[in-house]
């Protein structure tokens, strides 16, 4: 049973912490239970979940929730029980204190501290200087590059910047900031340094952020400043990459957990000493090699690294795996500094399960994949996954950071700085697509039509809460919540639409994503509700959460099964997408995944239905898969919700929808309707139910959107790369069913095996592997050289032996 507040300010909620005593939990759960229903927020006793009416009294709410996981954010807290009078401290992970304070016009704040990890952080208030700390809440750290610029200190030109001290990088750098971001008058500029130390993979590796020196002191909060960097007085060689900092001068230099701005992470190379900028190829040389030996000596986490999609259009479909990487996005340009011919470029969601490692794949403009062999633009993978990966704090896990130190840094050594790219590559090579499987695919949309895993469609408006998949390979469950539609004069129509979608699995936070009252999206998580005005991305318990410009909501669990809920005509329409591992794992609505459409129809007890059913026996099958009680995943917050859905039956067998719309000729919506849907029969039925055309051109829509990713999920046959022979050339850098790879040699050199292999249907290529060998030409040189060469010997021997017969 879920209850949450309806007030609409109450985006983040707070819970109590666990001192409450005996008394005081059944104080509150007395109070619950006389206002059930109607409280305001939902307050943990000592793990009792129960809601309290009294929240004002005791939950906070803050403002901004969210920040850079570096810290140094100052946010506001909103409660009664602060005023004036209060010492405050705030402390994160209960071992984690940075100062909090109330400011003159009675407002409190805290400051988030420097920490290793992204996601919602629990913590506590205390308002008698930390001797208690009756409050608590939660507050989301974020990847330090997913911040607004706002929120950070800008490198004028950050290219220049990491190249400071090569050739012709000289002059003025300048770093800007927004000033209002710090409440001082002036400010102190640092330098950080980023380290992990320890024997790698053991209990004894740790991450450190360490202050190395002060850049600028006392300098004047104006929002810029410009500097010549001279080398560093001090031994900083060791430091590959750091960060700068601005806080208010007020500060001593280095303290941690204060308010600041930080800028982004970027290579130490302008402050490198006189072995650095006499030589900067030589330098960078002998640090490329440096981290070649470190790389000798670690796991090859290669071997547990996911395969890359085949092509561009598999890499972008497949949402619950792979996800956009910014610094390669074709829908923003597709600026792709370190991968030069490539037009997009994607990331592997999960980290890999026992080095914490990321995928990355990059495909040129005709939509295939680019492999280092063939090109320095090629897909590298990552000995540290970006996104960082759970249980964080420890390396390579700690998000950003460790990709920087072991993956972003050593490019710059080996490939930008020096020539010695072939050594990056040798260590971190494109994975191709042998083993790579697509996902499955399922849709439901419009009034609604469900498409299923193995391709079958029906049409079921039952009006309810009903089980869409469910399987008992990873407890997944999605849940789809169903309302009577209207007509476009407000009253009822003979049909339903999804409102409403729930999901959750194994133990990982419950997203929801629904219409509200005023018909906006909606997003909650744990039954609350989000607020994306700071984040679009969100690192929660068991899964990502992603939501686009245009509020499209994807959501990906840590087992790779994806779900994207999106608005459209006043319904919501819902793709779910299932690795091959749960292949005769699931059940629901989107039926059994297992490729056989015969079974599509199975109902609760096992038993199944024909595929030819009628239009009322598949809304007996529907109406078996309604959700039982004690199970639901949804929250009921509302009057009518609770009316309707949490008192009422989960499947409303009084509603009767439309089975089989006439279609009138002498309508004139008939006319219209052709003229949008076509020959598109989902069009057409939800015109003719709901007399709206908006409706049935967004089930148009969504009906092309689930065709096009259907196709593009189409399974793909890969032979593999192929290598040109030595003394020789090969023609073309497409390995996929149909592809040919011409080969031809050098000069003076002659094909032998095949002069053009072609990719088969086996997954083998066609012909023999070819090679070159020396030709005619050159065999008769060699010949020739051989016969002069024995002459000038004998030549040789006659004139020594002339002359010590003339001595």
């Amino acid at each position: 049973m879920k209850f949450v507040g309806t007030d609409d300010s109450f985006f983040i909620v707070f819970t109590l912490a666990a001192l409450w005593n005996a008394g005081a939990q059944d104080s509150c759960a007395h109070r619950c239970e006389e206002h059930l229903g109607t409280c305001s927020c939902q307050v943990t006793c000592q793990s009792l979940r129960i809601c309290c009416p009294d929240y004002k009294e005791f939950c906070l709410q803050i403002s901004p929730y969210s920040g850079s996981l570096m810290g140094g954010k100052d946010f506001l807290i909103e409660s009664k029980a602060l005023n004036v009078s209060s010492v405050l401290t705030c402390r994160f992970k209960q071992k984690i204190q940075t100062s909090g304070y109330v400011a003159k016009d009675g407002t409190a704040h805290c400051i988030s501290p420097l920490l290793y990890e992204t996601g919602f952080i629990p913590f506590e208030v205390s308002t008698d200087d930390g001797l208690t700390f009756p409050y608590s809440g939660t507050w989301l750290s974020v990847h330090h590059s997913k911040v607004t610029d706002d929120e950070k200190c800008k490198l004028v030109n950050e290219t220049k910047w990491q190249y400071y001290g090569t050739p012709n990088t000289d002059g003025n750098l300048t770093l800007t900031w927004t000033r209002q971001a710090l409440a001082a008058t002036h400010i102190n500029i640092e330098v950080w340094g980023y380290q992990e130390t320890g024997e790698s993979y053991s209990e004894n590796w740790l991450a450190e952020w360490k202050y190395l020196y002060t850049l600028a002191r006392e300098f004047p909060n104006t929002g810029i400043f410009s500097f010549i960097p001279e080398p560093a007085k001090g031994n900083y060689s060791t430091w590959d990459f750091g960060i700068l900092r601005i806080i208010p001068s007020s500060y001593s230099d280095g303290q941690s957990n204060i308010p600041s701005v930080w800028s982004n992470e970027h290579a130490l190379a302008w402050h490198l000493g006189k072995d650095f900028r006499n030589d900067p190829n030589a330098w960078a040389t002998a640090k490329c090699l440096e981290w070649d030996r470190k790389e000798e000596k670690l796991p090859n986490f290669m071997e547990e690294i996911a395969d890359c999609p085949c092509t561009l259009a598999q890499a972008r479909a497949d949402t619950g795996r792979f996800h956009t990487d910014y610094g390669c996005d074709i829908e923003k340009g597709s600026v792709c500094t370190y991968h030069p011919g490539a037009v997009h470029c994607v990331r592997a969601i999960q980290a890999s399960p026992q080095y914490g490692s990321g995928q990355q794949c990059c495909y040129d403009s005709t939509g295939t994949q680019i492999l280092t062999r063939d090109s320095t633009g090629g897909s590298t993978p990552d000995r540290g996954h970006d996104w960082g990966s759970p249980p964080f704090l420890k390396p390579p896990r700690i998000p950003g950071f460790s990709h920087w130190l072991y993956d972003v840094i050593s490019f710059y050594y080996c490939c930008l700085w020096s020539d010695n790219c072939d050594f990056y590559m040798k260590r971190r090579p494109s994975s191709d697509c042998r083993t790579y499987r697509p996902p499955r695919a399922a849709s439901a949309f419009g009034d609604p039509h469900f498409f299923t895993f193995d391709g079958l469609n029906f049409t079921f408006n039952g009006q309810g809460e009903y089980t869409l998949v469910e399987s008992d390979l990873t407890s997944l469950r999605v849940q789809g919540r169903t309302q009577q539609a209207h007509f476009p004069n407000g009253t009822g129509a003979q049909g339903t639409g999804l409102s409403a979608v729930a999901m959750q699995e194994k133990g990982s936070d419950v997203i929801e994503v629904r219409y509200s009252e005023d018909l906006n999206l909606e997003v909650l998580l744990n039954q609350r509700v989000l607020n994306f005005s700071e984040q679009t991305w969100m690192d929660l318990k068991g899964l990502f959460l992603y939501s686009t410009p245009d509020h499209n909501i994807t959501v990906m669990f840590s087992s790779g099964s994806g779900v994207e809920v999106r608005g459209s005509g006043g319904f919501l329409s819902l793709t779910v997408l299932l690795p091959e591992k749960f292949q005769n794992h699931t059940q629901g609505l989107f039926g059994v995944m297992n490729g056989n459409t015969e079974d599509e129809y199975t109902f609760k007890n096992k038993t199944t239905m024909s595929i030819h059913a009628s239009p009322q026996q598949l809304f007996e099958f529907g109406a078996n898969w309604a959700v039982e009680n004690g199970t639901s995943l949804f929250t009921y917050d509302t009057e009518f919700l609770l009316n309707s859905f949490f008192y009422g039956e989960k499947h409303n067998a009084s509603f009767l929808p439309v089975f089989v719309p006439h279609e009138d000729p002498a309508d004139p919506l008939v006319e219209q309707m052709a003229l949008l849907c076509d020959s598109d029969p989902f069009c057409r039925f939800d015109v003719l139910t709901t007399r709206s055309l908006q409706v049935g051109n967004s089930t148009r829509l969504s009906h092309q959107n689930h065709k096009l990713l259907v196709e593009h999920l189409e399974p793909v046959i890969s032979c593999g790369w192929l290598d040109h022979p030595i003394n020789g050339r090969k023609n073309g850098t497409s390995y996929l069913l149909g592809s040919t790879i011409s080969f031809s040699c050098n000069q003076g050199y002659e094909l032998t095996g095949s002069k053009e292999r072609t990719c088969q249907a086996s997954g083998a290529w066609s012909g023999d592997t070819p090679s070159c060998t020396w030709g005619t030409d050159i065999k008769q040189l060699i010949l020739l050289g051989s016969v002069f060469g024995v002459v000038a010997l004998a030549v040789l021997a006659r004139l020594t032996f002339l002359c010590r017969k003339q001595r």
